[in-house]
């Protein structure tokens, strides 16, 4: 089977059977502080990736994108693997699962996992989520059909998966999976899609399981606005009835409790002031909502505090040029105060942002240069490989190898080891100290610069580097015999060898 070229941009980490994803920065200066984050983890050709369990390596470029590679086998020849999907989003359904999981296990709520395969179909393609009594079956591609009318079943379509109208409009609505990269991760979202509407988008935190299944903000909106009974336009017989208060301050209550659970202090702020609006509840129920104010009143201060805290943090580290400081509050500042920022906050903010320009512009051609280098011994590593595969040939009468390609070779050999320092195994680097000695200690190269081949006449030949059993000559001395040349082991054997 041949391998495929495809390049390789996602991997799990830690082990084949490993569950943990990411995906490879595509730019060379992302890639080297990737290396950097990642100097102690070990990548895998995850075998739950339809790969071959096979361990990766990082590959930088300049001139084009970076991307996973196998490890060489040990012959130096290049590994050749099956795997199919190779792209970004290969690795999808393991960040669906991680998603799913930790959604579910902020609600206390246990469901079983599978990559089901349904008539053959590639892992990956579809993800079964299982409740008691209900479940979900996530489509990541359109090599498995969704079946609509399953018992407990319900399909979530793949962006690339179509539906038609009168599936729309029979069903209401359907759920729609979006997976979007994020450095070397990807944002997974929870779509409904109904007809003649925009797809509405969400986190997996704003969804719910309930009886009907899969339920996000705009589901409960679909429902509403299809149950509820219109207005007669010949009148109205009966007094139509008022919003029930006590179920709006409950549903505020929930929302206030997400909303702090996800930190979001402008939506906490602005459910404040709706619950306080709310009137006409009993008294118990008031003062329920008048201690969850209270309680989120305090929470807000507390963030508040923080947030003027981890700004000033950032203006005396943007002050003193503290490069490593400024870049670590620039991702909490950009976490967890990205919205609603004053004049001030974002004047630090901007000044943080054009530090940091700042400094990897300075950078930028040492950490070119850093890469090249790094290119440069990584193709020097291949090259020892490829050379050290040529000298593992031994020649044969079909095929004889000249004695100076060898030695050639065996130079080649040595100076690209030179240049791939750390990037060779320890018995890359004793094959190659081995070559080393054998091109560099020879003595009959002193008076001819090369090693004589078998072929050539004895008198060209130099001292031969073992004693002489006709003569006794020493090694390094011509033989005092005829022709001034020692004999070989099978010219000693059938002089030995008595007539018949």
């Amino acid at each position: 089977m041949r391998g495929d070229n495809r390049q390789i941009q996602t991997a799990v980490l830690g082990g084949a059977e490993s569950e943990d994803p990411l995906m490879l920065p595509l730019e060379a200066i992302e890639l080297s502080a990737f290396r950097q984050l990642h100097a102690h983890d070990t990548f895998w050709c995850g075998l739950l990736l339809g790969g071959c369990g096979v361990q990766l390596t990082t590959k930088l470029y300049t001139d084009r994108v970076c991307h996973f590679a196998h490890h060489p086998g040990s012959d130096g020849v290049a590994h050749e693997c099956s795997r199919r999907a190779r792209g970004v989003s290969s690795a999808d359904h393991l960040y669906v699962k991680a998603a799913a999981r930790a959604w579910l296990d902020g609600r206390g709520e246990g469901a079983e996992f599978d990559f089901a395969r349904p008539g053959g179909a590639d892992i990956g393609s579809v993800l079964d989520i299982r409740f008691p009594g209900r479940g979900l079956r996530v489509h990541l591609d359109r090599s498995v059909e969704p079946v609509w009318d399953q018992e407990g079943v319900e399909p979530v379509l793949g962006m690339s998966m179509p539906v038609d109208s009168t599936t729309l409009i029979r069903r209401w609505y359907v759920h729609r999976i979006r997976l979007d990269s994020e450095g070397t991760t990807r944002r997974v979202q929870i779509g409904t899609q109904a007809f003649a509407r925009e797809i509405d988008w969400f986190s997996f935190d704003e969804c719910e399981m309930t009886s009907r299944g899969l339920s996000t903000p705009a589901v409960q909106e679909i429902v509403r606005s299809r149950t509820t009974k219109p207005v007669s336009t010949w009148g109205v017989k009966k007094a139509r009835k008022a919003p029930d208060v006590t179920a709006r301050a409950q549903l505020l209550l929930r929302e206030l409790a997400k909303a702090r659970h996800l930190e979001s202090s402008g939506r906490v702020a602005q459910l404040c002031r709706e619950i306080t609006l709310v009137e006409g509840v009993e008294d118990a129920l008031r003062a329920q909502l008048s201690d969850a104010v209270a309680e989120a009143e305090d929470w807000l201060e507390t963030q508040a505090q923080a947030r003027a805290l981890l700004f000033s943090r950032l203006e005396e580290a943007v002050a003193a040029a503290d490069l490593p400081v400024v870049r670590h509050l620039t991702v909490l500042v950009n976490g967890t105060a990205s919205h609603d920022r004053s004049e001030a906050e974002t004047v630090v903010a901007q000044q943080a942002a054009a530090l940091i320009a700042e400094d990897l512009q300075e950078r930028r051609e040492e950490i070119l240069e850093a890469a090249q280098e790094a290119e440069r011994a990584r193709r020097a590593a291949e090259r020892v490989r490829a050379q050290l595969t040529v000298l593992r040939r031994r020649p044969s009468k079909r095929r004889p190898v000249a004695t100076e390609a060898i030695q050639d070779a065996a130079r080649k050999l040595v100076r690209a080891a030179e240049e791939a320092g750390d990037l060779l195994t320890a018995r890359e680097r004793e094959l190659v100290e081995t070559w080393r000695r054998r091109v560099g200690k020879d003595p009959r190269r002193e008076s001819t610069g090369r090693i004589p081949g078998p072929s050539e006449p004895p008198e060209k030949r130099g001292p031969c580097q073992v004693g002489c059993p006709a003569c006794g000559a020493e090694p390094g001395v011509r033989c005092a015999g005829a022709g001034g040349t020692h004999p070989s082991r099978i010219a000693r054997m059938r002089r030995a060898r008595p007539a018949r």
